[in-house]
């Protein structure tokens, strides 16, 4: 009984820390996307940061490092890799105020010359980390795409009246809150959004249950619904982690 007390109390201490990592990491998430409308880095940039931050706290204990300071470098990083022009000034500006908002903007000193120097530093240690690799294929291009099409077969007074595809959007910026663009392929998050998006307005694909394909089979080749429905409700997930995320302890 002693044991099986025990184990018990190691799984719930285990549990309560990953939903603890977890919060912590949509916050962060949102410290990231609060920076990047001060810097207007536009999504597909931010999408990048985000995967980074993502990926590099997937292989590494987020108690071992300053996440701030990994969120930071990832956005500067990202703009390198989008091509994105982002001078590291403004980068380091924007971060340190919005950490420190009640503290006057940093002077070229010693505070500034030391957060520089970690950046530049952290930004070689994160690009060791992930291999040199930080080309990422988004969902951007395949949602793009796929609204496309369903609006071709949508009928066109719903096209105008729904804000589908603002909606859809907005779905997909969410979901960067989350590690869901490790776990699945870009064409099916893409769809599951579709799909979650059409839900939400109960909007039915003309003619969808009479077609030889359904209609996410039609953007990609064999896609099985309850997999676009496992991608749906981790979306959905999210949603309930930000009524959380800034209320409980850390």
């Amino acid at each position: 009984m002693a044991y099986s007390s025990r184990k018990v109390k190691i799984k719930t201490e285990m549990s309560e820390r990953g939903e603890r990592t977890r919060r912590l990491h949509f916050q962060m998430v949102r410290f990231m996307f609060e920076a990047a409308t001060k810097l207007r880095l536009p999504s597909v940039p931010l999408a990048t940061a985000v995967t980074i931050y993502h990926r590099f706290f997937r292989d590494y204990d987020i108690t071992d490092f300053d996440t701030h300071m990994i969120a930071t470098t990832a956005i500067y990083l990202a703009g390198k890799s989008e091509e994105q022009e982002l001078r590291l000034t403004d980068v380091i500006n924007v971060c340190h105020r919005i950490l420190h908002p009640s503290e006057p903007p940093l002077d070229i000193g010693s505070t500034y010359t030391a957060l520089r120097e970690s950046v530049i530093q952290c930004e070689l240690f994160l690009l060791r980390a992930l291999g040199f690799q930080v080309s990422i294929d988004h969902p951007h291009k395949y949602l793009m795409h796929y609204l496309k099409s369903l609006y071709d077969w949508l009928d066109k007074d719903t096209v105008r009246k729904v804000s589908i595809a603002q909606t859809a959007w907005a779905m997909l910026r969410d979901s960067y809150h989350s590690d869901i663009c490790l776990n699945y392929r870009p064409s099916l998050i893409a769809v599951a959004i579709i799909y979650l998006t059409l839900q939400c307005y109960g909007i039915e694909v003309p003619y969808n249950d009479e077609a030889e394909n359904r209609w996410w089979e039609a953007f990609i080749e064999n896609c099985k619904l309850r997999d676009v429905k496992k991608v749906a409700e981790d979306i959905m997930n999210v949603y309930d982690m930000e009524t959380t995320a800034f209320t409980a302890d850390i």
